[in-house]
């Protein structure tokens, strides 16, 4: 009966030797036999979710946080999808109600669409009065004040602040709009005047001192326009009218 007892004891023994290898078989401890790892939680997860879109959308973005492939925003649902575009493309404009585009193109006024005509004035003294026409088929914008070059002079003259207005002037065709020019100081204040032959105007584009296209080069008088440094211009001007007294 010893012998039996000893015999029982050492084959329970090899068992729970077997067991705990086993249970040990990772070599890193017992492991609790309800846990699961991070895929199977997102499966039963997905698992268990309800099939309607808007709890789809939330198992998938659940997923890909937990596998590492999703980007969380730190609110609840599905991850915000950034909208790109190639480099060097344009971005889609904005549609309307109707699948139309709401944006306006911008075309700029400039030499290859407008006349422009230069006019020396008695009243005001010293004074010349610049007029751009819409000579093309759409509008344009007309942004700023003309950039006003006599002869070869290599500087530029300064606009009057006070004549801005308060929307930028935009052309229908046909259209025309005006900008005043101070030549000389009555008072005989101004140095180093000389008479002009040759004007160009310069446009400019959507940001101030910005190329807006090609100039244009209006007539002067036969014999010239006198000018010196106290040269300057308006801002260009829907209505004549709110540079009459300048």
């Amino acid at each position: 009966m010893r012998m039996r007892h000893i015999r029982l004891i050492a084959a329970t023994g090899t068992a729970v030797a077997a067991l705990a290898l086993t249970a040990c078989g990772n070599g890193t401890g017992t492991e609790d036999e309800g846990a699961a790892g991070p895929n199977a939680t997102v499966a039963a997860a997905a698992t268990n979710v309800s099939k309607s879109p808007e709890r789809a959308a939330q198992a998938e973005d659940t997923t890909a946080t937990a596998t590492g492939t999703g980007t969380t925003s730190g609110t609840t649902g599905a991850s915000p999808v950034a909208r790109t575009h190639a480099p060097g493309s344009k971005p889609a404009a904005s549609a309307g109600r109707k699948g139309q585009s709401t944006g306006r193109s911008v075309v700029l006024c400039n030499g290859t669409n407008t006349s422009v005509t230069a006019q020396p004035l008695t009243r005001p003294l010293n004074h010349m009065l610049l007029t751009v026409k819409n000579t093309g088929g759409k509008t344009c914008d007309l942004p700023y004040y003309p950039v006003l070059r006599f002869d070869e002079m290599q500087w530029v003259p300064q606009a009057d602040e006070s004549t801005q207005p308060q929307a930028v002037v935009t052309l229908a065709p046909g259209e025309s709009a005006y900008a005043g020019v101070l030549l000389s100081a009555a008072d005989g204040s101004g140095s180093g005047g000389m008479t002009a032959h040759k004007l160009t105007v310069g446009f400019q584009g959507t940001t101030p001192n910005s190329n807006g296209g090609p100039s244009a080069t209006p007539a002067l008088p036969a014999k010239g326009v006198y000018y010196d440094s106290t040269l300057k211009v308006t801002y260009w001007q829907q209505d004549l009218g709110a540079i009459s007294n300048w």
